[in-house]
């Protein structure tokens, strides 16, 4: 991030017309740097700074798609039409997405006709699966090449391609055959052939896969990129690690703001975002647990007359309460967080549920004894008891319904990180209510309800 001070005499330089003094300013900066300077700026300059920096298309494929959508409103057609035509094959399908359908048709006709005919096809597939990340330019080779030959090839296919340290090789149906790293190529000899070289125990995936599944699989077998191949088996293009990334930071993203009752978006701006959009992305679960929580109200109308009785029990209620609701959360977070990395499944949770009631005993007594020192200080020893046993079993539930109600949730196919923390402690509110209640009723009076 840079000092106000430099912004200030780089826009400065700008809008008096001392082009090359700004572009000498910024020419050792990175472009995800320039980026950021850019957003910065005055849009008039940034504009006047974008057109003409050497590396344009690179910086404006760091910049985020609703800054993108800014830029290509105010920039001539021919100019964005140059820039987009710059970038990466599934950065340009990106941000043509994000245009409205009459930006969409005044720009693809001045895209050349490769460069069009590819931006329809990858804005064709659906959302959130491979096929909508993957990047149509990559290294290709034939089976009967030599290596010599081969590398002639990369050195032609390299300005145009994501990546050359992996080509692919295809047969005449540009069906998979097989993967080679520039390393075989550079290690084998002039006159091997490409198919004696390359690797055939292939890891691909389907243009349909879901992004999140893709992203894993990269992780998993530390690939530089993924093969995307059609439902004939035809090769159409590649997800690299570094859009793996991004799935992956997207995924968190999104999850993290389920677990805070958030409507999940992965390009939520708490900075840009008008107020109405943040109320909206809120006001749903809010709503929904306000309801929630009448359990609780219930929960004491139901016992009014020992909590009249033993008014000491209402100095302990948001205590445990509390801790239940505190354990739950725990327990949800950490099981969301396995279940999103496949850490565990849904066949593990019999024996998981064995786990947590273990550990959470083990947390309730610990608790159990610290709450109950204080309700014979502040009661007596009948209320210290009653406050034991509620801890006790305050936290054992807690615990169960936060490990168990992600795996529920991914059960009936839905994302377990909705098991929010809100969501949880409410749940956790209620039932806390009520044991801590019910307990003191059975020890305290000796009868029922």
């Amino acid at each position: 991030m840079c000092n106000k001070n430099f912004i200030y005499l780089l826009n400065d330089a700008l809008e008096n017309n001392h082009l090359q003094r700004a572009l000498d300013a910024v020419h050792t900066f990175k472009a995800a740097d320039l980026a950021d300077i850019l957003t910065q700026l005055p849009l008039s300059s940034s504009q006047i700074l974008l057109v003409n920096l050497p590396a344009r298309a690179y910086v404006f494929s760091y910049l985020k798609p609703q800054q993108q959508v800014k830029f290509a409103q105010i920039l001539p057609w021919a100019t964005l039409a140059e820039i987009i035509g710059e970038m990466p094959s599934d950065k340009r399908a990106d941000i043509f997405k994000q245009l409205d359908l009459e930006q969409q048709n005044v720009l693809l006709p001045a895209l050349a006709q490769a460069k069009r005919e590819d931006i329809r096809q990858l804005a064709a597939y659906v959302e959130g699966t491979a096929g909508a990340i993957m990047s149509s330019e990559y290294a290709t080779l034939k089976p009967n090449m030599t290596v010599l030959d081969a590398i002639k090839m990369l050195r032609l296919e390299a300005p145009a391609t994501e990546t050359i340290y992996i080509a692919y090789v295809l047969d005449e149906m540009r069906k998979l055959l097989g993967v080679i790293s520039l390393k075989q190529l550079i290690l084998g000899q002039e006159q091997d052939q490409v198919d004696q070289l390359m690797t055939t125990d292939l890891i691909s995936a389907d243009v349909d896969t879901d992004q999140d599944d893709v992203a894993k699989t990269i992780a998993r077998y530390d690939l530089l990129a993924l093969p995307i191949v059609d439902a004939q088996g035809v090769m159409v293009g590649i997800v690299t690690y570094d859009d793996a990334m991004d799935v992956a930071s997207e995924e968190a993203t999104e999850d993290f703001l389920r677990v805070g009752a958030v409507n999940a978006s992965s390009k939520l701006s708490l900075k840009n975002a008008s107020i109405f959009v943040l109320y909206q992305k809120r006001v749903f679960w809010l709503v929904i647990l306000v309801f929630g929580s009448l359990l609780s109200g219930i929960g004491i109308a139901h016992f009014e007359d020992i909590i009249a009785a033993n008014i000491v029990l209402v100095f302990f209620l948001p205590l445990l309460v509390g801790s239940g609701g505190n354990a739950g959360s725990q327990s949800a977070t950490l099981m969301v967080r396995a279940l999103a990395t496949g850490d565990v499944q849904f066949k593990d949770w019999f024996y998981l549920l064995g786990r947590e009631s273990l550990v959470a005993l083990c947390l309730g007594v610990t608790m159990a004894i610290a709450v109950s020192v204080l309700g014979y200080f502040r009661g007596d020893a009948m209320v210290a008891l009653v406050l034991a046993l509620s801890m006790l079993g305050i936290v054992l539930l807690g615990c169960l319904i936060g490990m168990s109600l992600p795996f529920i949730l991914n059960r009936f196919k839905l994302d377990p990180a909705s098991a929010s923390a809100p969501l949880v402690t409410s749940i956790c509110d209620a039932t806390g209510v009520i044991v801590y209640l019910f307990i003191a009723s059975q020890l305290l009076t000796g009868i029922a309800p």
